[in-house]
């Protein structure tokens, strides 16, 4: 006689919960306080590094360094009378001869990469 055993079906699995989502980004307190100082910090050290780079490229200083220093301002005028044929004027600041040029601007020029000359004022021919 031959015996069979049923087939046992296990149990059906009681249903999933659905975790609790809720919409949007969520940062623990914990969390919280360890970004918010990293990202200040990145936040300064980042302005204070563009700080320094662009001072060391951008070459600010004054354009006059020994002219008439006491004065607050350094005008000239000149009677067009008096110049002669032409007249030849600094525009760079580093005439020895200033209000003359001198052509100190060429060695001001390969210095700074600036490209600044002088003015040339000449009568016309009549």
């Amino acid at each position: 006689m031959s015996t069979s055993t049923p087939l046992l079906t296990p149990p059906p699995l009681p249903p999933l919960a659905k975790p609790a989502v809720t919409p949007g980004f969520q940062i623990s307190k914990d969390q919280l306080t360890t970004i918010v100082p990293v990202a200040v910090a990145a936040a300064l050290g980042t302005y204070l590094l563009c700080r320094y780079m662009n001072r060391k490229s951008c070459k600010k200083s004054q354009v006059n360094k020994s002219i008439n220093k006491d004065s607050s301002k350094v005008v000239h005028s000149f009677d067009i009378e008096d110049i002669g044929s032409k007249a030849v004027y600094c525009r760079c600041w580093r005439s020895k001869k200033f209000p003359y040029c001198d052509g100190s601007h060429t060695k001001h020029n390969e210095e700074t990469g600036d490209n600044v000359g002088p003015l040339i004022i000449k009568k016309r021919d009549a």
